[in-house]
């Protein structure tokens, strides 16, 4: 049948890539997860045990019928149902002659004649179900092959969302009972769901994960509305001019954009297979380049594989001149979630990204909360395995921001993000309407001003930096940086992953915090370093510098810590590009702290050496 986005063509291809990786007859279960007219389940179903989903009924149903054609031979109903059906002249004015044909409406979907055999096979394969004189694969088989044979005389351009004004010529053919095409052989078996992936990626058991999601805006619950009326066969109640039933419950997040790399991310970070295979198109709302960027973070970067299939796309007036269209098809293993590192969107100075698997090696066990004590970038604490989290940074700013990604609905901030970037013409190098946004942004007062407006002036800003001046005013110059896709991916990942911590959120010095350490805390402090030149070490932003008398204050506070009992963590530098801490290797040569060099913690320009310090065995 004529389905858009259908992947019979690439089939071999995507059959191709499982077997180089040895995962094709291997008792693995695949979840066809978009699995549409079903080419890919069907193909592959000699393979693998198939678990199939759509958000379509009939979907599903075809689908199911496909992968079971081989398994159908009605021996309960003792005759052939194709001859039965095909050699009969009976017909009924039923629900599609009343609604689909011009026998009861002015729609032109089907002839009258067509509509009322449709009717007729329809209740005819309903009474033998009723009836135990089909098994329920019998059944989805027969109703597979009625969708098959009803888009054999459909009077429409290919899909249901209209029908043609004059009669196509393969419309007014009588209609006949036809089988559903399908590979002849057995499948290893069949398990199926009905379901917005979104909502069940989680609990489905597989080793391979396919995904063909929708591409554009076209939703599909409104282009095969008809088909759905078909399977159900549940008298709904029809819009006026095409006919259509309710589509509210099958409409589709995937169809819009953002919201597709929203639900992908979840879906990627969500799905309990070990392999990902992707199919996506080149006019999709997602670019490679979220893509690739998505796939590496829950995905081991080096199994990633991205193959281009060139395709001719259907052209028309509007598209002409168009001719590049490609089919992407990638393929990654996931990584152990344990060894996925969530990254700020934020370019802040001092990220610990390239360390968070150390930091997790290092850990206290027994401990449920965790304060991140100068939080910043909020890199550690939303990779760290805490049941409560307290972010805290002086910096009220940073904290606003901070928290924004997890009180706003991602959603909801991109759309303010594109509304910010448009009312202002925020372009890339365009320092003029740069410097009219940001004196937009600082002319209200510190409390009134929102921290989307600030993350959307610093994506535009000179290095994407956070700098303000003493009287608390955002003076980043401009930059030559945007909102790029991969900084949306960041966005995403980490608005989601912190959505799900439970985390609170505080603005002060970091000793304000030893109220809320209790037996059940860890403390992890990642301060100013004497040694490098952050803006934030200088005292001149309207906030306090550090120095010398600030670290030893920090020294103090953590051998108190230990004192008590409570562990803490401090990331410091010990030497970098040839000087020396002096305070700081006194003071460690002093305490019995435990005292792990970090590997890879090279400086951009010179010789760096970092460290965790551990108060703590």
């Amino acid at each position: 049948m004529r389905f858009i986005g259908n992947k019979e063509s690439i089939t071999h291809e995507i059959f191709s890539i499982l077997e180089s990786k040895g995962l094709t007859n291997s008792g693995l279960t695949l979840f066809d997860a978009f699995c549409g007219s079903g080419a890919v389940a069907d193909a592959l179903k000699g393979c693998f045990d198939i678990v199939i989903n759509d958000l379509l009924s009939w979907c599903v149903i075809y689908t199911k019928g496909r992968m079971c054609a081989y398994d159908c031979d009605f021996t309960n109903l003792g005759f052939d149902p194709f001859e039965f059906l095909n050699s009969s002249n009976e017909s009924i004015q039923g629900f599609f002659y009343n609604n689909y044909s011009p026998g009861g409406s002015d729609r032109m979907y089907f002839t009258a004649e067509n509509a009322s055999r449709i009717d007729y096979f329809r209740t005819q394969i309903q009474l033998w179900k009723d009836n135990d004189m089909i098994s329920e694969r019998e059944f989805t088989y027969l109703l597979a092959c009625l969708i098959e044979t009803v888009s054999d005389v459909s009077n429409t351009a290919g899909v249901y969302g209209a029908f043609l004004k004059d009669w196509d010529p393969r419309a007014v053919k009588p209609i006949r009972f036809d089988k559903v095409d399908a590979l002849l052989t057995t499948h290893n078996g069949v398990y199926d769901y009905n379901e917005k992936i979104e909502n069940i990626i989680s609990e489905v058991d597989c080793d391979v994960l396919y995904l063909d999601p929708p591409y554009t805006q076209n939703q599909y619950g409104t282009q095969y509305h008809l088909l759905e009326t078909l399977v159900l066969y549940d008298n709904p109640e029809l819009s006026a001019v095409t006919g259509s039933r309710p589509t509210s419950s099958m409409r589709s997040d995937w169809s819009k954009e953002y919201k597709t790399n929203i639900l992908f991310d979840k879906v990627i970070a969500k799905t309990r297979a070990k392999y990902i295979v992707l199919s996506y198109n080149n006019d999709g709302f997602m670019s490679t380049e979220f893509i690739k960027a998505c796939l590496k973070r829950y995905g081991i970067p080096d199994t990633l594989v991205c193959k281009n299939i060139s395709y001719k796309k259907y052209r028309n007036w509007k598209t002409k001149g168009d001719e590049k269209h490609f089919e992407y098809l990638f393929f990654i293993e996931k990584k152990p979630e344990n060894e996925v590192v969530y990254e700020c969107p934020l370019n802040y100075v001092g990220s610990k990204a390239k360390m968070i698997q150390e930091i997790r090696n290092n850990i206290p066990t027994g401990k449920t909360k965790l304060v991140d004590a100068f939080g910043g970038g909020f890199n550690v604490g939303i990779n760290l395995p805490f049941q409560k989290i307290v972010y805290n940074e002086l910096n009220f700013f940073i904290t606003q921001l901070i928290e924004s990604f997890h009180k706003y609905d991602t959603y909801e901030y991109l759309l303010y993000i594109r509304q910010i970037t448009k009312r202002h013409n925020l372009e890339k190098g365009n320092s003029e309407t740069y410097v009219n946004a940001r004196a937009k942004y600082n002319s209200k007062p510190k409390e009134k001003r929102d921290p989307r407006f600030l993350f959307t002036l610093i994506l535009y800003g000179f290095q994407q930096q956070i700098r303000f001046n003493s009287n608390h005013e955002f003076n980043n110059p401009a930059g030559n940086r945007w909102f790029n896709d991969k900084v949306l991916e960041k966005m995403i990942s980490f608005s989601r992953r912190l959505k799900e911590c439970d985390c609170t959120f505080m603005s002060c010095d970091y000793k304000d915090i030893k109220d809320i350490i209790d037996n059940e805390t860890f403390v992890y402090l990642d301060p100013p370093y004497m040694l490098t030149c952050g803006s934030y070490n200088d005292g001149k932003r309207g906030f306090n510098g550090w120095t010398q008398e600030h670290e030893k204050a920090l020294f103090e506070f953590i051998d108190k810590l230990k004192d008590e009992n409570k562990p803490s963590m401090l990331s410091y530098v010990l030497e970098n590009g040839g000087h020396v801490n002096g305070q700081l290797r006194i003071w460690l040569d002093k305490q019995n702290h435990i005292i792990k060099e970090v590997s890879d913690a090279q400086g951009r320009y010179h010789r760096r050496r970092e460290f965790l310090i551990l108060n703590y065995e």
